[in-house]
C-alpha cells in the first residue's frame, strides 16, 4: 500500500487536474493552475509565462508579486531575440529582481508547460527555504506540468474556436447576401439580417418554419426547387452541384423582390444530409437593368428611325431626276429635314448626357446670372412655336441672381415648356412662375393638361421612363428629358419636383441656391 501522504498527493493532483481540465476559459485556467502550483510547492509567489501566438514570450498570470517586479520584467522580456532566450532570461532575473525589491525569496521553481514537442510556458514558483524534491516528488510535479499543459492548451484551443465562430457569426449575419441555415426537413436554424429585410420577417419568427413557408418563390423564372430537386433525387445524386433557383419572392408586405436562390449541401462523413445553405441575393436592380436595356433599344431605335426615315424620304423626292418641284415644296422639304436633324441631335446630345450622368462626368460652367431674362427669352421663344396654347412669363424683373450654368438651365426650362405643350394638346394656358425663399428661387412650369396619375409622378424622373397612355403614345420622346433636368437640377445644389391631381393640368418646380 501508498503511504498515506502519497495517496493525499496523488489524491490532490486528481483533484486540481479535474479542476484545471474541466475549465476552458484561459485567464481561469491560469489562475487555477498557478494557484495550485505555489499549494503544491508550498510557494509564497508565482508567475506563469507563455509563448503567445505572435511568437513573443509574456507574462500572464501572476501570484503574491509586487507590481513594480511585473512592470521590470515585461520590457525585458521584449528585448529577448526569442522565445528560448526571453525564458531563459526571466528564470535567471526572478531572484536577482526578488532581493532587489527586499521579498526575500531565493529559491524558484521552474515547471515547463510542454504539449508533445512544443513549448508553451512554464510557472515559475517562488519559495522560501532549500528543500529539495524526492522522486516521487518529481513525479508529482511533471504529472501537474502536464496536466497544466493540456488545459492551457485546450483553453486555447477553445479561445481559438469561440473566436472563430464568432467572426463566421459576424460574417453570416452582416453578409449583403441573405442566409439561411436549414436542416434536413428544410427548418430554418439560421436566418440573418439581410434576409430578414428582404422578406420583411423577423429571424424569430422565420427559425424553426419551412424554408419554402417564409421564402415564397411566386414567379419561378429559371432553376428547381428543393421541393423538386429533392423528388428528382437531389442530393445524394447531384450533391456536387448547388441548386440554383431565380424568381420573384413574395414578402410580407406583398411586394415582390427579384431574387436568386443557391443551395449549397453539407454532408457528414457517411453521405448523410446535415444542413442546406441558401444563399439568397436579390437582383431587383439587375433585373431592372436589363428591363431598362430593353426599353433603351425599343424606344432610341424607334426615336432614331423616325427622325432618320423623313430626312431620307424627303431627301430622295427632292433629288428625284424625273420632277420638277416648284420653290415652296423645296423649301417646306427642307425646313422638314432641318427639323428632323435638330431632333436628332437633341437626341444624340440628350443620349451623350445620360451617359455622362451614369459616369460621373457630368460638368457644370456655373456663372452669377438673372433668371428673369433667361425666363422671358426661352417663353418668347416657345410661343412662336404653338397656336393653341398661351405662353405667360410671370416673374418680376428684380429676381434674385443665382450661380448656375446658363445653358444648362436654358435646357431644363426648355424641356419643361415642351413638354406642357405636347401633353396638353387641346392648346390653354402655360404660365411660368416665380417664389423667392431666403435661400433658394423657384421657377414652376404650370399646364392645363389631363394631369399626371400619381402612379406616374413616382417615376417620372427615371431614365426612358414614359407613361403608358393614349397621349404618350401619340407624342415622340425617349423619356430622357426629365432624366436630365434633375441631374441638372441637382448638380447646381437644387431640387425638382411635380404636383398634380391627376386629371387637372400639372406643375413643375425646380429651384436654385441664391447666389
Amino acid at each position: 500500500m501508498l503511504p498515506d501522504y502519497r495517496v493525499r498527493q496523488r489524491d490532490y493532483l486528481l483533484q486540481i487536474s479535474r479542476a484545471i481540465t474541466s475549465q476552458l476559459d484561459l485567464d481561469q485556467v491560469l489562475r487555477l493552475i498557478l494557484q495550485s502550483a505555489v499549494d503544491m510547492l508550498n510557494g509564497q509567489a508565482g508567475i506563469v509565462a507563455l509563448v503567445e501566438p505572435d511568437g513573443s514570450y509574456q507574462i500572464r498570470q501572476a501570484y503574491g508579486v509586487a507590481k513594480p517586479i511585473l512592470d521590470e520584467l515585461k520590457p525585458m522580456l521584449a528585448t529577448a531575440a526569442d522565445v528560448h532566450e526571453a525564458a531563459e532570461l526571466l528564470e535567471g532575473s526572478l531572484i536577482a529582481l526578488a532581493k532587489r525589491f527586499g521579498i526575500g525569496f531565493w529559491q524558484v521553481v521552474s515547471l515547463p508547460l510542454q504539449a508533445g514537442d512544443d513549448f508553451l510556458g512554464a510557472i515559475y514558483i517562488f519559495r522560501i527555504g532549500s528543500g529539495g524534491f524526492s522522486a516521487n516528488d518529481r513525479q508529482i510535479l511533471q504529472s501537474f506540468a502536464d496536466q497544466a499543459a493540456v488545459a492551457v492548451n485546450n483553453a486555447r484551443l477553445y479561445q481559438a474556436v469561440a473566436q472563430e465562430k464568432r467572426r463566421l457569426d459576424a460574417i453570416l449575419e452582416f453578409s449583403g447576401d441573405g442566409i439561411a441555415i436549414l436542416d434536413g426537413a428544410h427548418l430554418i436554424s439560421r436566418f440573418n439580417r439581410a434576409l430578414s429585410k428582404m422578406t420583411g420577417i423577423a429571424p424569430a419568427a422565420a427559425i424553426g418554419r419551412r424554408f419554402e413557408d417564409v421564402v415564397r418563390i411566386v414567379d419561378q423564372r429559371a432553376g428547381r426547387t428543393l421541393v423538386e430537386a429533392e423528388a428528382n433525387g437531389w442530393p445524394l445524386v447531384e450533391s456536387a452541384h448547388p441548386l440554383f433557383i431565380e424568381g420573384d419572392l413574395m414578402r410580407a408586405d406583398n411586394k415582390r423582390v427579384s431574387v436568386e436562390i443557391n443551395f449549397s449541401p453539407l454532408f457528414d462523413r457517411e453521405g448523410r444530409l446535415v444542413n442546406i445553405i441558401a444563399n439568397v441575393r436579390d437582383i431587383t436592380r439587375f433585373r431592372e437593368a436589363d428591363e431598362m436595356k430593353s426599353t433603351f433599344v425599343s424606344i432610341v431605335s424607334h426615336e432614331l428611325k423616325t427622325p432618320v426615315a423623313l430626312i431620307k424620304g424627303y431627301a430622295s423626292t427632292l433629288r428625284r431626276q424625273d420632277a420638277r418641284w416648284d420653290e415652296q415644296t423645296v423649301r417646306e422639304s427642307l425646313q422638314v429635314i432641318e427639323e428632323e436633324s435638330d431632333r436628332l441631335a437633341r437626341l444624340i446630345d440628350d443620349l451623350l448626357d445620360a451617359t455622362r450622368v451614369q459616369s460621373g462626368n457630368f460638368r457644370l460652367t456655373p456663372v452669377e446670372m438673372e433668371l428673369d431674362d433667361l425666363v422671358r427669352n426661352v417663353v418668347r421663344k416657345f410661343q412662336s412655336q404653338t397656336k393653341r396654347h398661351t405662353l405667360i412669363a410671370d416673374v418680376p424683373a428684380d429676381l434674385p441672381m443665382v450661380y448656375a450654368d446658363e445653358a444648362r438651365i436654358t435646357q431644363v426650362l426648355s424641356n419643361l415648356l415642351s413638354n406642357a405643350i405636347k401633353y396638353s394638346p387641346e392648346g390653354g394656358e402655360i404660365r411660368v412662375s416665380s417664389t423667392v425663399t431666403p435661400k433658394e428661387v423657384i421657377i414652376s412650369v404650370s399646364d392645363q393638361g389631363p394631369g399626371i396619375s400619381p402612379e406616374d409622378q413616382k417615376h417620372l424622373f427615371t431614365r426612358f421612363f414614359r407613361a403608358n397612355n393614349a397621349l404618350t403614345r401619340k407624342t415622340q420622346g425617349a423619356g430622357l428629358g426629365l432624366y436630365l433636368s434633375k441631374a441638372i437640377i441637382e448638380a447646381h445644389g437644387g431640387r425638382i419636383w411635380v404636383e398634380s391631381d391627376g386629371q387637372h393640368g400639372a406643375r413643375f418646380s425646380f429651384s436654385l441656391p441664391r447666389a
